[in-house]
Order: structure tokens, then sequence, then C-alpha cells
């Protein structure tokens, strides 16, 4: 560690290199120019080779100052990252969980404010895998996932049955009176990424509505589909999960009697339980318990 020159040289160094002016790095460092000049020149006697062009106007780094400059900035990065984890360490437990971005952003979000009032102590941090299907893994606490409740990676618990339902604007639901839902302007949902999740096809078929008929919109995930069905847009199939809070606040309407159970429900998966992931996971399950159907 000896043969390390001082960071204050490095770290001189390195705003140089990112500005591209010893005039800037003086001023970002609130600093003078000829401190910062003194500074790389102590720097290049400690290393024993040029590390700028001084020819050049403004002066360039050389082949040796690019390899220190990607060596410096990667270093200093990696140093703020392992204070920013420290800080919080220090700052209290943190629970990652992981849902689709449909869950996230209609059935999450909105609850997450009660929870902080009652565990203000814990950070809970989402993410919305690309998939429709969240998996336990390294850095994961708890899952919100969809399906039959069989995973074996973590303990799993029941939150609710899920429930689909088309849904569309109260105005579009009254212009629509009368009309098959066949016959209505479908948004859909279609992507790779969406594979466990029944379709407009799947669902007229299993409440026997008649063929699907017309392409109608479609959307590569339930965030835009629903924007689309809130903007007035057409008929969305409705997932409890999804649109549920939207048709109890009167955002959109549940098209009368078409309500149908996919047979499958939503599940929390928690894996090695600590205290602050199972607080989350004990309040996701009284949530679920306190929400009503779409």
């Amino acid at each position: 560690m000896d043969r390390l020159p001082p960071l204050r040289l490095l770290t001189t160094f390195a705003e140089v290199a990112r500005l591209g002016s010893m005039r800037a790095a003086a001023a970002r460092l609130n600093v003078t120019k000829p401190a910062v000049t003194q500074a790389l020149r102590a720097l290049e006697d400690h290393i024993g080779v040029p590390l700028l062009d001084r020819g050049t106007r403004p002066a360039r780094l050389t082949e040796a100052g690019e390899v220190l400059a990607r060596a410096t900035q990667d270093g200093l990065h990696r140093i703020l990252s392992a204070i920013d984890t420290i800080r919080a360490a220090q700052a209290g437990p943190r629970v990652t969980l992981s849902c689709t971005l449909g869950m996230a952003s209609y059935w999450l979000m909105p609850r997450l404010p009660a929870f902080y009032a009652r565990h203000p102590d814990i950070t809970v941090n989402v993410q919305a895998p690309p998939g429709d299907l969240p998996r336990i893994a390294p850095g994961i606490d708890l899952a919100l996932r969809y399906g039959t409740g069989e995973w074996q990676d973590g303990e799993t618990a029941k939150l609710f049955d899920e429930e689909m339902c088309p849904v569309a604007r109260p105005d579009v639901i009254a212009r629509l009176a009368g009309t098959p839902l066949c016959d209505a302007p479908l948004i859909h949902v279609r992507s790779m990424a969406n594979q466990h999740w029944a379709g407009w096809a799947e669902y007229l078929s299993q409440t026997g509505q008649g063929p699907l008929r017309g392409p109608g919109q479609s959307f590569d995930n339930y965030v835009q589909a629903t924007q689309a069905t809130i903007g007035g847009l057409g008929v969305m199939l409705g997932w409890r999960s999804i649109t549920g809070g939207l048709v109890a606040d009167g955002t959109l309407k549940a098209w009368p009697g078409a309500a149908a159970p996919p047979g499958m429900a939503y599940y929390v998966t928690c894996a090695a339980p600590s205290p602050a992931a199972a607080a989350v996971r004990d309040w996701l399950i009284g949530c679920a318990s306190n929400s009503a159907p779409a």
C-alpha cells in the first residue's frame, strides 16, 4: 500500500480527466489552478511518467494517463459505493421485494405509505423484473407472484384469489351498453413477458361470449394498457391486482356481470425471513385480507 500515491492527488487527477480542464477541475475542487498543477506534477513524479501531454491546448491525457484515469474512476466509484452501502446499513433494515410492474404500480405502491407509518425504520425496495413471474434470487427477500402457490424457494402464503373482469371508463361502459364484448374496442396486453396471464381470447372462450373479433389495440405491459383504458380508448381485461383499486375509487368500472375467476391467486414468498422481511410479509397478508375484490 506504500506504493499508492496520496488519495488527494488521485482525486485531483480524476477531476482533471473527467472535466478535461485544469481550470474546471480547480473550480470543482474549490482550489486554485496552480494547486491543481502542483498536484498533477506530484502524481507524475510519484508514478514516473507524464500523465498529460502539455504540448496540446488544452492538455490531453497521455496513454498512461488514460490507463490511470480509467482505474482511478473505477476505484473511486467502488469506494463511494462501499460508503453508500455502509451508510444504508446504518440507516436501518432494508427489504427487497420483487413483483410485476402492474402489481407494483397499482396494488403495492398505493399501500406502502401505510407500511412506513407503522414501520418507519424499515426501507422496502421494490423491483419489477422484465418477466411476469418474479423469482426469489440473491438479494431478493420477498416475491409477490401469480399462480398456484407451489413454489419451493421459500415460505409461501396466499394473499388473495385473482379475478379477471373487463373494465373501462364509466362513460365508455355507458356508451357501449348492449354491445357484445367481442364487438367492443378491446385493449390487449401482448408480450413474451406476460405469458402466465390470460388474454381476451381465453377470457371470451371461458365465459362463452363469442370469438375474438378484430385486432384491437395492443400494449407491452399492463401499466400502458391501464393508462390507455383510463384515457377512454377501450375496454381492458382487468385483474384484481391491477385494476381493483381503480374500480373501487370510480376511475374505472367493471363490465356488468362479466367477472370470472382464473383459478389462480396471488401469493407472497419469503426466503429465509429476517425480522424486517417477516414484518413486510405479515403486513402484506393483512392488506390482502382487508381489500375487497374489484
